[in-house]
């Protein structure tokens, strides 16, 4: 009875090695006994989980679904804010500075009256993304989810600090893709390994070279750097306060906002 709802709402995928915790399926407890139906079923081995679903495609998205356009222009929010909207997306290893230089810009902004927004990785993951892990299915979803969000917030006219490692350029031209029409700047926050792992603020890296974490960025899972981002930081060689005014400028010298 269960297979034509597998088979019509979505593809299941098994990531080995994620821990034994059985968590949630579709993110709701209800389903708790489909999750063991199926990992009984699937004779998904000790030690592996069924992730998250991958999302829809176009096909399932209900056609009885419409955009209801408001009366007020894109144009109209940005002109009586004075300001543009905009997407800075920050990339980088884990540790190379990324939330850093986002907070600290964040905060010069405001104080000059712009309004802007840095949205953080691991701070979504206490919301929005809680129900992700990081099998590679479930960082295309969180990296969707926040791509979205990103558009929403800078077609409201603020200046968006987005803060996510986001390791594959495919996976970074999708956002761009998905931002769409709204200016958008890759910016990569350019550590070298050994800065960032020397840094190791949350001590991932320390774990990572322990094999208490599998699939970290930049130790056994590839990070591709950007090709030709719109701004490089090497955070080796400035200062904090060096990289928020190489922001700061590539925002003014796009009239996104003025100072």
């Amino acid at each position: 009875k269960l297979q034509p709802l597998l088979n019509t709402i979505m593809r299941l995928s098994l990531a080995a090695g994620l821990g034994a915790g059985l968590g949630v399926v579709f993110g709701i407890k209800a389903y708790g006994s489909l999750y063991k139906y199926l990992k009984e079923r699937l004779q998904v081995p000790e030690g592996s989980r069924l992730s998250s679903c991958e999302p829809p495609t176009k096909s399932a998205v209900p056609t009885n679904v419409h955009w209801h356009q408001g009366a007020v222009s894109r144009e109209e929010r940005w002109q009586a804010l004075g300001q543009k909207g905009v997407v800075v997306w920050l990339t980088g290893l884990s540790g190379s500075g990324k939330s850093t230089v986002a907070f600290a810009t964040e905060q010069l902004l405001l104080g000059r009256r712009t309004a802007c927004y840095v949205l953080d990785g691991d701070n979504l993951r206490h919301g929005l993304n809680s129900d992700l892990g990081f099998s590679p299915a479930d960082r295309a979803e969180n990296v969707r989810r926040v791509a979205h969000l990103c558009r929403i917030l800078a077609d409201a006219g603020l200046v968006v600090l987005a803060c996510f490692i986001s390791p594959t350029r495919a996976m970074r031209q999708h956002v761009r893709d998905l931002v769409g029409d709204i200016h958008f700047a890759e910016c990569f926050v350019d550590a070298p390994l050994a800065t960032a792992e020397a840094r190791d603020p949350k001590g991932l890296y320390k774990k990572a070279r322990a094999g208490e974490i599998k699939g970290f960025t930049g130790i056994d899972s590839p990070f591709e750097p950007p090709e030709a981002p719109e701004l490089r930081l090497p955070t080796a060689e400035l200062s904090l306060a060096q990289e928020v005014e190489m922001i700061l400028s590539y925002l003014q010298s796009h009239q996104i906002v003025c100072m």
